[in-house]
């Protein structure tokens, strides 16, 4: 479960979640509140076409996946699709067979001790149970050459649930708007636990360019339903955002980038680049503040959130409440630093890269705490914990290194300050991915993942990622 981008979106824009829990393979984080916005993300490259890709060119006949989730349940599956195309749409039927129960119900049924006729039907018996199967159907019509509307239905043969989904996008010259109605739409938390909404709808604007500049992000989500774990999960409480109402967000940013230092060194002639936007060795940074304002009508008002403690009341915010809706302000900031050596050309050790951001998510709690603890400094008095906590701001690093080839190794992790636990740094959801870039295609990459927290594994394939 991880975005692995080296994007600065990760910080403060939600993007979809990639997870082998469903065939889809897609959860939405649960919205924060006043950040993150929502959607906020352009057309990707669906599940489907991305194994598709993957047996059509890369000779894969099966592509592997592996999830544990819920109490006991491990499961490494087999996917294989099934494509039909012309040339305004693309239908797939993804299917998945779940090795791992297969195994385990073969060894719980006495399987190897039985006749060798026995043992035939003893397989095929249960390679006839439905429970080890799971089917996605998705079609992908192209309405205008800036319109995709995609349509997937998906069920798995051990669960009762169909999870139906239904996405437009539609490009503006400088945004992409996106629109999205599932049931029941997949939502995983911060500890990483999955909840299924019976239905939301979400709509997103958001700009295309990440240059420097002013940017307005707007989006509406709507949720409808009592929110229920994921299948086969024991959890707590579930979050107030995902609670039935409306919530509407808008964000008003500025950001920066500045090239403190850019490489003129003469690249070598006619070997291309393994990823062209990986060859130029540089040093970059870029800063973002930025002003958000939060709407919400119903039971997943921040009203709720308060008196459940996923929001604190205190800081210098604005708000607004009412019954069952609230309306808050805030301000927020990120600041990132980049660092690339080598090219990407020779065959070992030509690419090394590390990337670091800081984020202040609430600009309201932020001041609220350094005003404490200026305070207690100037009285001469110990600052409280709770104070210099509420200062201390979240971080993402991430570094790669080139093995040999197209092949390089990739580590991306949170990291925090606890000042509650006796080593005060926490480490956040660590992903472990291997990276082999396809060249032929000027900027694209197969990405094997491993997140051990969750203990998930994916293979995917990323365009145009940097």
């Amino acid at each position: 479960m991880k975005k692995l981008r080296w994007v600065m979106d990760g910080g403060f824009w939600d993007v979809d979640v990639s997870t082998p829990v469903t065939l889809d393979g897609l959860a939405r984080p649960v919205p924060g509140d006043p950040l993150p916005l929502g959607l906020s993300r352009g057309p990707r490259l669906s599940r489907p076409k991305q194994i598709d890709f993957f047996q059509r060119f890369m000779s894969m006949p099966f592509v592997p996946s592996f999830s544990h989730y819920g109490v006991g349940d491990v499961g490494l599956c087999l996917q294989r699709v099934f494509s039909l195309s012309r040339e305004t749409w693309f239908m797939t039927l993804l299917g998945q067979f779940n090795v791992q129960k297969f195994v385990t119900s073969l060894k719980m049924n006495g399987f190897g001790q039985e006749s060798d006729s026995s043992w035939l039907q003893n397989i095929r018996r249960h390679l006839s149970d439905q429970s080890f199967y799971g089917l996605n159907f998705c079609s992908e019509l192209l309405l205008t050459p800036d319109d995709i509307m995609t349509l997937s239905l998906e069920t798995h043969g051990d669960q009762k649930t169909l999870r139906k989904k239904a996405v437009l996008h539609h490009k503006f010259p400088r945004h992409n708007f996106t629109v999205e109605a599932a049931s029941p739409a997949l939502f995983v938390d911060q500890h990483g636990n999955y909840w299924d909404v019976p239905f939301a709808v979400a709509m997103d604007l958001a700009p295309i360019s990440s240059d420097s500049g002013t940017s307005c992000r707007f989006c509406i989500n709507h949720t409808a339903g009592t929110p229920k774990p994921y299948e086969g999960q024991l959890t707590s409480k579930a979050p107030a955002t995902l609670l039935s109402g409306l919530c509407a967000k808008c964000a008003i940013s500025f950001k920066k980038n500045v090239d403190i230092w850019r490489s003129e060194a003469p690249k070598m002639k006619m070997v291309q680049p393994y990823d062209i936007f990986l060859s130029s060795p540089n040093i970059s940074a870029s800063g973002i503040l930025g002003a958000v304002i939060t709407a919400s009508i119903g039971d997943n008002s921040i009203r709720a959130q308060v008196e459940d403690g996923s929001l604190s009341s205190k800081g210098f915010s604005l708000q607004a409440r009412g019954a069952n809706s609230a309306i808050l302000a805030d301000l927020f900031a990120s600041v990132s630093l980049s660092a690339q050596l080598g090219n990407f050309q020779k065959l070992f050790l030509d690419l090394t890269r590390f990337y670091a951001r800081i984020d202040i998510p609430s600009g309201s709690k932020f001041l609220s705490g350094a005003t404490r603890v200026a305070h207690d400094l100037y009285n001469s008095q110990v600052p409280s914990m709770q104070a210099v906590q509420e200062i201390c701001p979240t971080a993402s690093l991430s570094f790669q290194q080139q093995i040999a080839g197209p092949f390089s190794f990739r580590i991306d992790s949170g990291v925090t300050l606890d000042l509650k636990k006796d080593s005060y740094l926490s480490v956040n959801d660590p992903v472990f991915a291997v990276e082999y870039a396809l060249q032929v295609l000027g900027s694209a990459k197969a990405v094997a993942w491993y997140a051990p927290k969750q203990r998930e594994f994916m293979i995917e394939l990323r365009f145009f990622e940097t």
